[in-house]
């Protein structure tokens, strides 16, 4: 059954809203950061990744987002034009604001940390003046991540996305992507995620994050609960996921659909769910049954969590594909499965 209908005639697949910034990850691994000497640079943050791998699917892809106007700045925007994704929309600051920057720990394959520098950040500067209705108006879908309602003017900017998705008819995926930097209170997050996930269409997170949106509004709920909630505010598909146990699609005509990680020898224990959605929503985009957008999805996070690095390493169809015959050659049959 097919739960969004995606406009064909609009010539962009999917617009982001969201959060670009470095990742360095060590290349002297299974070390502490105090430990650590060499570290590799690549483009970073959630919804970036997303829109690489996206693109690396072979879909058009779009950016709302700012900048660093330094050399940082421009290796990201080169980076995402080399990726074939437009960066018509993303602008620079003109305040000395930096991209963010990550140092990761991966000190065994279930074992990984972060340390992030978000000081004068500048994603969190997107302004309400950068968004423009033709431009979501011209995607199929727009996804808008957590992370960039954290503070304004960034908050502004993602809900004056949200308002022009719903008036020119936008589908809208949230990725509650949760990091606890730049929120103030557990409060002031579930009223702004709640905010969005009652107008997105597809919704995707843990059960932590699930929890937080939930908080003000009835918290302790099952997966089951959570799902019947969002669908009676209109999301058509709500995904929770709970890391190595697998995931379960909830769709809004009461199936449900779960899948779990496809065996893999990780090398860290972040970058899974970046993949995940990745392959996921060019599923969803291509037509697939949910259990084929889960299988994907799956698929892609097992490779993504057992490579170095997130953007740079996000896998093409074929290579999803193959990994995935491979796979159920050796461990037999890993479709998802269906259940009333």
């Amino acid at each position: 059954m097919k739960y969004i209908d995606f406009d064909k005639k609009r010539p962009m697949d999917l617009v982001l809203l969201g959060r670009i910034a470095i990742d360095f990850n060590p290349v002297d691994y299974f070390k502490t950061l105090e430990e650590s000497t060499t570290f590799r640079k690549y483009l970073g943050g959630s919804p970036a990744n997303i829109a690489v791998g996206i693109a690396r699917l072979g879909k058009r892809v779009g950016f709302f987002a700012r900048v660093s106007d330094d050399r940082f700045g421009d290796f990201v925007v080169n980076y995402f034009e080399n990726e074939g994704i437009d960066v018509s929309r993303i602008r620079r600051c003109t305040n000395g604001e930096k991209l963010g920057l990550t140092f990761t720990e991966i000190l065994n394959e279930n074992e990984s940390s972060i340390l992030m520098y978000r000081n004068d950040i500048a994603d969190l500067q997107l302004d309400v003046s950068d968004i423009d209705e033709a431009y979501i108006k011209n995607s199929k879908a727009i996804l808008i991540s957590g992370t960039a309602l954290a503070e304004s003017p960034s908050r502004e900017a993602a809900l004056r996305a949200l308002s022009l998705a719903k008036r020119t008819n936008t589908p809208v995926i949230f990725d509650i992507d949760y990091r606890e930097y730049n929120w103030r209170s557990k409060d002031e997050i579930s009223i702004y995620y709640s905010i969005v996930a009652r107008q997105s269409d597809i919704i995707l997170g843990s059960r932590e994050e699930y929890d937080l949106t939930e908080r003000l509004i009835e918290p302790g709920r099952t997966d089951m609960e959570t799902a019947k909630y969002w669908h009676s505010q209109g999301a058509k598909i709500v995904v929770i996921k709970h890391g190595k146990q697998g995931s379960t699609a909830y769709t809004n005509d009461g199936q449900k659909y779960s899948i779990k990680p496809f065996p893999v020898k990780a090398l860290k224990s972040f970058g899974g769910g970046d993949g995940y959605a990745a392959a996921f929503l060019f599923g969803l985009l291509e037509g697939m049954d949910i259990h084929e957008c889960l299988e994907l999805g799956s698929a892609s996070a097992s490779l993504l969590v057992a490579s170095h690095a997130c953007s740079e390493d996000m896998p093409t169809l074929d290579v999803i594909k193959n990994f995935i015959a491979k796979s159920k050659e050796e461990f037999g049959d890993m479709v998802a499965i269906s259940e009333e």
